[in-house]
């Protein structure tokens, strides 16, 4: 039987998340943002947010499946706060220490409302991640030149 979602938020600091995203990515998860994109835009010593929004199914990769994908508040050097996504195993969740009271747990889910996305935020002042897949481009002509 697949974990319950558990409905809290737990706080993680920079680093924490850096290993979160990284394993992430070593699991092949599709949400999650690029670990250097993320030091280039992160306080290393904030504080941010994951709060379980689902369980994540893939029939096809019952290794990982289920896992929760979670919604992540991050902190930016600037004290602004925007909202991403991150999968995240619930073996890995569950190891996260509870450390917010009631009251303070209400208050960061209020700012997860109205925080924007992070590609709105990003793109608002230019530091959107670089693209991970090859753009396409036109085929060369023989002699080498792009017409």
């Amino acid at each position: 039987m697949a974990p319950t979602l558990p409905r809290t938020i737990r706080a993680v600091d920079t680093e924490q998340l850096l290993d979160l995203e990284r394993e992430a990515g070593a699991y092949g998860f599709s949400q999650r943002l690029p670990v250097d994109w993320l030091r280039d835009h992160l306080v290393p010593g904030a504080t941010h947010y994951l709060f379980p929004a689902l369980v994540h199914h893939l029939s096809h990769r019952p290794e990982v499946s289920p896992h929760w994908r979670c919604e992540l508040l991050l902190t930016a050097p600037s004290g602004e706060q925007f909202l991403s996504l991150l999968d995240v195993l619930p073996a890995t969740f569950s190891k996260l220490p509870e450390t917010l009271d009631a009251t303070f747990k209400t208050d960061i889910a209020s700012r997860m409302e109205r925080a924007p996305a992070q590609r709105a935020w990003a793109e608002a002042a230019g530091r959107l991640p670089k693209p991970t897949r090859k753009k396409c481009h036109e085929p060369e002509t023989p002699d080498g030149d792009m017409s």
